[in-house]
């Protein structure tokens, strides 16, 4: 089970909102709470890993040399009578215009590449911190059981929704249990499947806006993959191989 002051009180905690009474309090909580203290692990390893990103990209040095060599030469200021530009003098300040238009479409764009790569990052931290977690003594299965019909009504009552369990032990994964966890700070259904002798732990939770479709990577020797159907987000990870999880994830979308 989920504590509750995960949900109220640890992200407070973790942005110093809390006053003297109330942090002193939490920290013994702490020392009896294992779910508390690994999430809040979990979110400092978060803003270690962002802090130590290298957010700031530095411009290619080729790029200021272009840009010193398109600039013009100290010109002659033109004669009073005739203070419009040259055609050739238009023009080569439109091409610089241009070259710094460029410039920042090409930063813009090395921006929003590295952000999404950032991002990505954090969230297998966050998936394989989960599957970790889960493979610790007692804390696999809060429900064990290869029944799907038993599995799914087990969580009635525990989250706002119904998350689809299936059995795919014909096709080499069995249901082997399922319990409760936290994904990104968001309720989540662990589906716990075997393959050979390797631990599955599917991950669902409902889908939110921002949510993005088929993405995947690996971390540590940890695969995972994650899928949209149905108004739900799938997060397969596991440390068989990534076409294992691929499969896996072909049985979920089949009807």
């Amino acid at each position: 089970m989920t504590c509750d002051l995960s949900q109220t009180r640890l992200h407070a905690y973790f942005d110093g909102e809390l006053d003297a009474m109330g942090a002193a309090e939490f920290e013994r909580h702490l020392e009896s709470c294992p779910d508390c203290e690994t999430r809040l692990a979990a979110e400092e390893k978060l803003r270690s890993a962002l802090a130590g990103a290298q957010l700031y990209a530095r411009a290619p040095e080729n790029l200021r040399k272009n840009l010193l060599i398109s600039l013009p030469k100290a010109a002659v200021p033109p004669p009073l009578k005739d203070p419009k530009p040259s055609a050739a003098e238009s023009w080569r300040w439109l091409a610089i215009a241009a070259s710094v238009i460029l410039a920042l479409l090409l930063g813009t764009q090395y921006m929003e590449k590295l952000n999404r790569h950032l991002q990505q990052q954090a969230m297998a931290a966050v998936i394989v911190d989960a599957h970790l977690r889960s493979l610790q003594p007692g804390h696999l299965e809060d429900v064990i059981s290869t029944d799907q019909h038993t599995v799914k009504p087990w969580f009635d009552g525990k989250i706002d929704f119904a998350p689809p369990v299936r059995d795919f032990a014909n096709d080499g994964f069995p249901l082997v249990g399922g319990r409760l966890d936290v994904l990104e700070g968001r309720s989540a259904a662990a589906l716990v499947y075997g393959r050979r002798k390797h631990i599955v732990n599917v991950f669902v939770t409902k889908t939110q806006p921002g949510d993005a479709s088929d993405r995947s990577g690996e971390l540590q020797g940890y695969h995972w993959v994650a899928w949209q159907q149905n108004g739900f987000t799938f997060t397969a990870v596991s440390d068989t191989a990534y076409a294992d999880l691929d499969q896996l994830k072909q049985l979920f979308l089949a009807p």
